[in-house]
């Protein structure tokens, strides 16, 4: 890709930071290399580095598969339809008041490293899932939240990934935080690894609610990718506060088209759908073109 300068942001006042629109908040201290957009690039607890190239130009469309192909040879082997990302939006230029958090960007996620295929930590997703989820985003924050994105579209390449984890039964590097109960040569039989996820049609998101009173994220009972009961949208030994925050989240999102997940409460994806039978490759990154020449940040 093309660079430019490079400038240090740091988190000065989680709070203050967090009310600005659209940010990325990572655990880890990563590089981004991102095109100017709404979306900020911003951490509450490190020091990252980002790339700026300058004001964004007129939108004028997403990169074209030519594009993406001629980004790194692992993307021959997948059609045509699979690399087209003309139905997909970046999610925080649709929905401004969203957090990102996109832990398969970061090293802090149930395979402990980077996950292939995310190039920048971007929430993507199918224009009408975007829709819907802007309806949510708008009845909560009249309520006094905000919704914290950890996934949305995700590759099939990553998927991919996931997969060649999980039949390595010797790296149990994330086993104490995110698997303590289990054995990892269980995770298959257990639904909790699959060689096709519902991420990869583009209508599905894993989410959680921040309280903008409190400056926290409601207690869900447990954490976002969590391999076990405990993340089970009904699970009982969890106290009433936090029973009533899962709620509060999962009727929000019934009321605006999305179906839950029985193992995940977290986890939901879009009925109508657009493409039920089509899994995307495409890279996670800004896709939006902002005036720039075709390719030109490709080279």
């Amino acid at each position: 890709m093309k660079k430019a300068s490079t400038i240090t942001l740091v988190a000065i006042g989680a709070i203050a930071l967090l009310f600005a629109s659209c940010k990325n908040n990572s655990t880890a201290t990563t590089e981004v290399s991102a095109e100017e957009t709404n979306c900020e690039e911003v951490t509450t607890d490190t020091t990252i580095t980002a790339t700026n190239i300058g004001p964004a130009a007129p939108y004028s469309g997403v990169i074209s598969v030519k594009e993406i192909r001629e980004m790194d040879k692992v993307f021959e082997n997948y059609t045509d339809e699979e690399l087209d990302c003309s139905g997909f939006v970046v999610l925080c230029e649709y929905i401004p008041e969203i957090i990102q958090e996109i832990r398969y960007f970061t090293t802090y996620n149930f395979v402990g490293r980077r996950v292939d295929g995310y190039y920048e930590p971007y929430a993507l997703a199918t224009k009408e899932m975007a829709d819907s989820l802007k309806s949510v985003s708008d009845e909560l924050l009249g309520k006094g939240y905000r919704l914290r994105i950890f996934d949305t579209y995700r590759p099939d390449i990553a998927v991919k990934h996931f997969v060649r984890w999980a039949k390595d039964l010797g790296d149990t590097l994330t086993k104490v935080s995110f698997y303590p109960e289990l054995n990892k040569n269980v995770l298959f039989k257990l639904d909790y690894i699959s060689s096709r996820s519902g991420h990869s049609r583009g209508s599905t998101v894993d989410l959680t609610l921040f309280d903008i009173k409190s400056g926290k994220d409601l207690d869900m009972g447990g954490t976002f990718d969590y391999f076990g009961e405990l993340s089970h949208p009904d699970y009982k030994d969890i106290t009433p506060e936090q029973k009533a925050n899962r709620t509060l989240l999962r009727e929000a999102m019934l009321r605006h088209g999305f179906r839950p997940l029985y193992s995940e409460w977290w986890h939901f994806t879009l009925k109508n759908e657009p493409y039920p039978e089509t899994y995307f490759s495409f890279p996670v990154m800004n896709i939006a073109r902002k005036g720039r020449e075709s390719g030109s940040q490709h080279k």
